[in-house]
């Protein structure tokens, strides 16, 4: 582009010399992610992954999934900080992957802005690709895109994209699951990236500032929200592909929208219930002091937060305890929640699938561990 046009364009409202500016910026943390199954390197108009290593396999499928972070970026650009909203994304979207058992190979992340502000679009990409880099997928494209009038200055949302494979013989589901599973469930590392929209609501009604102390949380109310999302694609894959643990998980959920019973509901098969029992964990102080703040109970938003659980993973009983072992001794606290049964009874009260899905009956019951 010519310095005539691009005197015009900047006149609009868009820098292109910024969002060149921001891709050298952002280069060499996305080249860590990549291998030699990436061809091009940065900067192309399509990323190249040479899939030569799937002809291994006897019937690859391919996985894909795509999500963003909510309006927890709201909370980024209210502190300025910005540097973990890239793994918050990287787990929406990878470890939505990895329940059906797959293995990620690439994703591409799309970034709009109102104005491209290099430091700030390098940090967001920074935390993608790190998030990346130790899910083992290769970040091989993306976009930023400039769209002043439509977004503020400091306004940007962020999405992404990815693509796994599994052989077909391993793929998990509801249709593993059997009488007498066990349901495991991995600890979360905080609000994850759901449930933003009531977390605003809440505080706006009390007029709390993201910066203010909050005493319970020993942090400002931005840094407690600002927590990234925990990745569980790496531990998982390990185990998944620990041959002393082979067949041990038959199903996986991520507990992201839709709260706790719903996506666990939609793993199960038709006709399995599990009570998942509250006395098994505490949820996290966060989750306390929202609800506080809020008036609310801690049972009433199992639809809207995770409450301290971040995925589940219905297992075989026999190697329950190894599974948990395993998850644990890679960081992921892991503990029995639930045990799977297809015995006859009524579910009245019990979430039934979600989604779409026509899965089991989940329903959570006792009191929550002090």
């Amino acid at each position: 582009m010519s310095e005539q046009q691009n005197n015009a364009y900047a006149k609009a409202g868009v820098d292109t010399a910024a969002g060149d500016l921001a891709v050298e910026l952002m280069k060499s943390a996305v080249s860590r992610t990549h291998g030699p199954e990436v061809i091009g390197g940065v900067g192309g108009f399509a990323g190249l992954f040479d899939a030569s290593a799937l002809t291994g396999y006897k019937r690859p499928l391919l996985a894909s999934s795509t999500d963003g972070v909510g309006t927890k970026v709201a909370i980024a650009q209210a502190i300025d900080t910005h540097d973990t909203i890239g793994q918050d994304l990287v787990a929406m979207v990878v470890d939505d992957i990895v329940v059906v058992g797959a293995k990620p190979l690439f994703m591409t992340d799309y970034i709009a802005c109102g104005k491209v502000v290099p430091d700030r679009i390098a940090a967001i990409v920074r935390g993608i690709a790190e998030a990346c880099e130790a899910t083992g997928t290769a970040l091989v494209g993306g976009e930023t895109a400039e769209h002043p009038g439509l977004l503020g200055p400091d306004d940007y949302d962020v999405a992404g994209a990815a693509v796994g494979v599994v052989e077909a013989d391993d793929v998990l589901g509801p249709e593993r699951v059997q009488h007498g599973d066990v349901v495991l469930a991995m600890a979360a590392s905080g609000l994850h990236s759901n449930g933003y929209s009531l977390v605003r609501h809440i505080l706006a009604e009390r007029g709390i500032n993201y910066h203010d102390h909050a005493a319970d949380l020993g942090t400002s109310y931005g840094e407690a929200l600002l927590v990234p999302t925990a990745l569980y694609t790496g531990p998982l894959l390990r185990v998944l592909e620990d041959p002393e643990l082979a067949g041990a998980i038959h199903s996986l959920s991520h507990v992201t929208g839709g709260g706790i019973a719903a996506n666990l509901a939609r793993v199960l098969p038709v006709g399995a219930w599990v009570e998942v029992h509250r006395s098994t964990w505490s949820p996290l102080p966060v989750f306390r002091h929202l609800a506080d703040l809020g008036g609310h109970t801690l049972e009433s938003l199992e639809g809207a937060w995770n409450l301290g659980i971040g995925m589940f993973a219905v297992v075989d009983a026999a190697k329950a305890d190894a599974v948990t072992a395993a998850l644990t001794a890679q960081g992921i606290t892991t503990w029995r929640a639930g045990e799977i049964s297809t015995s006859a009874r009524d579910l009245t009260g019990f979430e039934q699938g979600a989604k779409g899905v026509d899965g089991g009956a989940v329903q959570l019951v006792g009191a929550f561990a002090s």
